[in-house]
């Protein structure tokens, strides 16, 4: 089958060009000025042809199977496999093709996007919203702040407790139909256990202790009590300890999170594009909210070093209805 089909004409961008291999009716390709593209038509192109490319509508193409992509999440082209798969920002040909229309399940072998829709068009993005830092130390210096895209945070060999983190300005309701992604990369890992990263929504933060907001929901690393990535969350009523999601982190390899609110009494998390603990009951029912993206890293009074990457943070508040 192609890897792409015009679903929905959106008065369709065509660029012409001159095939620069032979190409396939429905091949998928990216343009020298990075958008995605498809060859149109019902017969291909030669080798040198003119070949017509669409570079807009909502457009169905292949996807990789056993992993779920969200509502309105962005979606990259697997260079190597050929399909749609979950932005992890590999050092593989990948590129950006588009954002999911509606959830593509994890049988899914194909999926509904918007092609080369807009990548910043979230609520709130690392890269262009605004977010509160409340750094804790007293001699050492953990250090943090945004490098290209993504944002860096790390602690000193100082024996004390020290603490760095990101809290949206932007606020939203529980009941707002949210999405929650990040991309998180721990680059150095601390040498005892004392370190902690939580990334997720919260009514607040916490100046030394995440555990202690009392309304979260968050995807939790202990940073070298064990490689385990966890889940948890608060809704001042009850309390969903963090719980190992059987997945795991490595040091320098980033892993992608969905943290799906459209339920708030029974929130799903995805990492790796895997629903995760699907029956553990993460919930803020009992919340009231508003609630920020936030990010938290946290070390007690131990000299150890440790350093992490932010690469992708952002909160969509998808819609009722489809377009």
């Amino acid at each position: 089958m192609a890897e792409a089909t015009l679903t929905k004409d959106a008065a369709a961008h065509a660029v012409d060009i001159t095939a620069p291999a032979a190409l396939s009716s429905g091949q998928v390709l990216q343009l020298a000025d990075g958008r995605a593209a498809f060859v149109a038509g019902l017969t291909g192109a030669a080798s040198g042809d003119r070949a017509a490319l669409i570079t807009a509508g909502q457009v169905t193409i292949a996807k990789t199977a056993s992993i779920v992509i969200l509502d309105g999440g962005e979606v990259m082209w697997d260079h190597s496999a050929n399909s749609a798969t979950i932005p992890v920002y590999t050092t593989d040909k990948d590129f950006y093709v588009g954002r999911a229309i509606g959830d593509a399940a994890s049988a899914a072998t194909t999926m509904l996007v918007e092609l080369n829709a807009p990548r910043d068009s979230a609520y709130i993005t690392l890269q262009k919203s605004a977010f509160a830092n409340a750094r804790v130390y007293t001699a050492g210096f953990p250090r943090g702040g945004m490098q290209g895209g993504g944002y860096y945070a790390g602690f000193s060999a100082t024996a004390e407790a020290q603490k760095e983190d990101l809290l949206s300005i932007q606020s939203f309701a529980i009941a707002s139909n949210w999405i929650l992604e990040a991309v998180v990369n721990v680059l150095t890992a601390a040498d005892a256990d004392v370190v902690d990263v939580n990334v997720g929504v919260a009514n607040a933060t916490h100046a030394s202790d995440a555990d202690a907001i009392t309304e979260s929901v968050f995807v939790h690393l202990d940073s070298n009590g064990s490689t385990n990535i966890l889940a948890e969350s608060d809704d001042g009523t009850t309390e969903v300890n963090a719980t190992d999601t059987t997945a795991d982190w490595a040091a320098g390899t980033p892993f992608h999170i969905q943290i799906d609110g459209r339920t708030p009494a029974d929130i799903q998390v995805y990492i790796n594009g895997v629903n995760v603990l699907p029956a553990t009951v993460f919930t803020l029912g009992a919340g009231t909210g508003p609630l920020k993206a936030l990010f938290h890293v946290e070390k007690s009074a131990n000299d150890s070093l440790f350093d992490v990457l932010l690469q992708k943070l952002e909160v969509r508040l998808t819609a009722d209805v489809e377009a």
